[in-house]
């Protein structure tokens, strides 16, 4: 009666359909992209469709030169100038060279910064726009002297300037060099105070070192856009010198614009009409 009960059953391995592992989606790298703050997935489309923000949570993604200008220029009116300052080694850094050259071949950019003129809602205006994508928008010589330049020719003809600021400050590949032009930028800046002509700075994600030292805090009026992390020195550093807890959001533009260090936090979908309203309201008066 109990004959073969304990008998081991031979089992058979078969392909049926049902067990089979479901096919991988076939899906294009870089369609999808994961949001910073909400970690929410965007696509890729979509977020350039807005202006290259988060549509869950507002987080303002870091934009290319290329895309700042075109979003805030009036079209066929900018004039790009200085294009062709290009940076040497002063300090012969091992591989610096090489490291400029893969950047610009990244980047498509001749360094870190753009500058010209254009057109904000029809009001001419000099313009610098900073690129992170560039060695972190590191200020070395060429980024100084570029900026300088645009300054001295807004002053020369009577013209607002504009300059987006984003860095991790100054390149230290050129030592000194980089630090001197803290000071070159700000007397440029300071003789188109003396003319009594109008210097806007933006500040973007991120603006910290030299450049927050220098020029980016020295505007007439200094906006920035929601989230900036803005500073000198980085909250670590901070908080081992002082040997205190740094406050929540330290260093974002909101606490800034709280304690009085900025302006206003300007949205970037309407970033273009406040500088052009900016822009007109001191023509006016002047």
């Amino acid at each position: 009666m109990l004959k073969g009960f304990f008998k081991k059953t031979k089992y058979v391995t078969t392909s049926s359909p049902l067990y089979e592992k479901p096919p991988t989606p076939n899906i294009p790298d870089g369609m999808w992209i994961k949001c910073t703050a909400c970690e929410q997935i965007v696509y890729k489309k979509d977020l350039e469709s807005n202006k290259k923000v988060c549509p869950h949570c507002g987080y303002h993604f870091r934009m290319t030169a290329r895309e700042r200008m075109d979003l805030i220029i009036d079209e066929g009116t900018f004039r790009e100038f200085n294009q062709n300052l290009f940076t040497l080694n002063p300090l012969s850094f091992p591989n610096y060279e090489k490291k400029i050259s893969e950047q610009q071949e990244k980047a498509k950019l001749s360094e870190a910064v753009v500058t010209g003129t254009g057109k904000i809602c029809g009001e001419e205006t000099v313009i610098a726009v900073m690129d992170s994508h560039f060695l972190m928008g590191s200020m070395g010589s060429v980024v100084g002297e570029k900026i300088t330049r645009a300054v001295e020719e807004a002053t020369k003809r009577k013209l607002p300037v504009v300059i987006f600021s984003t860095s991790g400050g100054a390149r230290m590949q050129e030592g000194i060099f980089s630090l001197m032009q803290m000071a070159k930028t700000s007397a440029a800046i300071a003789k188109h105070d003396e003319e009594g002509l109008l210097y806007i700075s933006v500040l973007t994600d991120p603006t910290t070192g030299g450049v927050t030292a220098s020029f980016a805090m020295l505007g007439d009026i200094i906006l920035a856009e929601p989230g900036a992390l803005i500073g000198f020195a980085g909250p670590r550093v901070i908080e081992q010198t002082i040997k205190q807890k740094l406050p929540e959001g330290f260093q974002k533009s909101e606490f800034l614009l709280e304690h009085g260090l900025i302006d206003e936090i300007i949205p970037r979908d309407h970033l273009k009409e406040t500088l052009g309203k900016l822009l007109r309201l001191h023509k006016e008066v002047g």
